[in-house]
């Protein structure tokens, strides 16, 4: 004999709310029109008008340089300059190698650092850990400028002047930032995953290097791209800790180029805006290779780790 149920009624405000009213909206997709189209055109035109220009200033020829006749649109192609600037007095093949160094040792520092950092601020329980962190917080609200001088004597007391070392082994030590964004992408990941782990039999770094790890890979790269981008284009560091001119990075060569020229004589703006271009060049490489891992990190959400 067969037994029916009926389900208990539902009351009147859910069924309310249930039933599709004049007020609800459906959420529609946006769709691109021929003027989104022509307006992100025409967007896009002024702003490459820059870059556009840098490159027919490194395309232009000595006596362009000289009669100051520059063109947006480039009526030379002299693509000799890409390798005359390696033959100048100045080495800027050890500029570039310099640039390489420090750039990458900077993003292996702030990738290890800042992940170990917001994982144990996620995940470990110990007295004193929030406001711990909100002093960690406050520090992004201290300029730049008010550590310069404090930093310089200590760094000379260390004997680091004139080394790469002032340059990059503060990024093992992470920053605010960085750990703020590691922190709130663990704390939006289940626990379950790290007592399950820990049930298996690991510990805290190996919760972290076989289980964390690879979900934070997103947040991680993406710490990467914005270190190297400091990194790489940063001017005031390398000006104030090194001295020797075989030390210095591309973007602190880039500005000895153009101090270089006889008196009265304007400096080679062809070679400084091919210096520039070697400058730009590797971000944007980077960013269109790493645009995916800045997408997936999902900063509002924190699940890329789970996808």
């Amino acid at each position: 004999m067969a037994i029916i149920t009926s389900a208990p009624p539902q009351p009147a405000a859910e069924r309310r709310e249930q039933r599709p009213g004049k007020n609800t909206r459906t959420p529609r997709a946006f769709r691109a029109t021929p003027f989104t189209y022509a307006t992100l055109m025409i967007v896009s035109a002024l702003l490459s008008v820059p870059l556009v220009l840098v490159v027919s200033i490194a395309l232009s020829s000595d006596q362009t340089v000289n009669a100051n006749t520059f063109s947006i649109i480039p009526r030379e192609f002299h693509w000799d300059n890409f390798t005359r600037v390696f033959d100048t007095s100045l080495p800027m093949g050890r500029f570039l190698l310099n640039s390489v160094i420090i750039s990458v040792f900077a993003v292996i520092g702030q990738m290890l650092s800042s992940g170990l950092i917001g994982y144990a601020f996620a995940r470990l329980r110990a007295p004193g850990k929030n406001v711990l962190f909100m002093v960690v917080i406050a520090t992004m609200m201290i300029p730049t400028q008010i550590t310069m001088i404090p930093q310089f004597i200590l760094f000379k007391e260390l004997g680091w002047i004139n080394t790469f070392l002032p340059l990059i082994i503060p990024n093992f030590f992470s920053n605010g930032f960085n750990v703020f964004l590691v922190r709130q992408f663990v704390s939006r990941l289940p626990r379950e995953i790290d007592e399950a782990a820990m049930i298996d039999g690991l510990g805290f770094f190996g919760v972290y290097r076989r289980i964390m790890l690879p979900m934070l890979m997103p947040a991680l790269i993406a710490i990467g791209i914005f270190t190297l981008t400091y990194t790489w284009g940063d001017f005031m560091g390398p000006l104030i800790y090194l001295n020797d001119e075989s030390k210095m990075p591309l973007a602190l060569g880039i500005q000895y180029i153009s101090s270089t020229s006889a008196a009265m004589q304007a400096p080679p703006w062809n070679l400084v805006m091919v210096g520039s271009i070697l400058l730009t060049l590797p971000m944007i490489v980077v960013y269109y290779l790493g645009q995916r891992y800045l997408y997936e990190m999902d900063i509002s959400g924190g699940s890329a780790g789970v996808k």
